[in-house]
């Protein structure tokens, strides 16, 4: 007999008698009135849902957490919590609220990587970061500026070699007779090795 009942508990609802099956949806007679359409139920905004409470008309959060990005407000809930973010923007002119909740969200994950310092930490490292690369910089226009002293010197020194070269070249097309020994001068010459 327990079977039985436990059988008909769990029976599907196509097994069941044709007595208690729902009737098919009634579709209206194009003759009557229509019903009035129903009224839009917008989805309540992340942190509505993530609370578990009702999303009401004028809700705070909801143009800062739209329904399709949860994972912002449980972020930023997780590290300052609903009344603390719902007071702060309350304390804000609409103007700044979202930049405030952006600047919240960062604080937020920036709290989550680093529990110790935060997004201090992560502002200290990337200042960290712009030093280093000021000094390569500087360093690298220091190379520069030596390289372009080396270049000038260069050009200054082969300016300086051009130049002089141009007046002996005037000298070597007239011909150097002194390294050719004339007939009177030979003996002359080779005197020292006979003595």
């Amino acid at each position: 007999m327990e079977n039985n009942e436990k059988s008909a508990q769990f029976s599907s609802p196509l097994s069941q008698s044709p007595s208690s099956s729902p009737s098919p949806p009634r579709f209206p007679s194009p003759n009557s009135q229509s019903p009035p359409p129903p009224t839009v139920v917008l989805s309540p905004c992340a942190a509505c849902k993530i609370l578990r409470r009702r999303c009401v008309e004028k809700c705070v959060l909801a143009p800062y957490f739209p329904p399709t990005e949860p994972y912002k407000f449980t972020i930023a809930h997780r590290v300052f919590g609903a009344s603390n973010i719902i007071k702060s923007l309350q304390e804000l002119p609409e103007s700044q609220r979202a930049d405030a909740v952006s600047s919240m969200v960062y604080e937020a994950n920036a709290r989550i990587r680093d529990p110790v310092y935060g997004c201090a930490g992560a502002i200290c490292q990337l200042q960290k970061q712009v030093s280093e690369l000021q000094a390569q910089l500087a360093k690298a226009q220091a190379e520069i500026v030596t390289m372009q002293c080396q270049q000038a010197n260069l050009v200054a020194i082969i300016l300086e070699m051009t130049q002089a070269k141009e007046p002996n070249n005037i000298n070597s097309q007239q011909i150097d007779t002194t390294c050719f020994l004339d007939d009177n001068n030979l003996a002359s010459s080779w005197e020292p090795l006979w003595t």
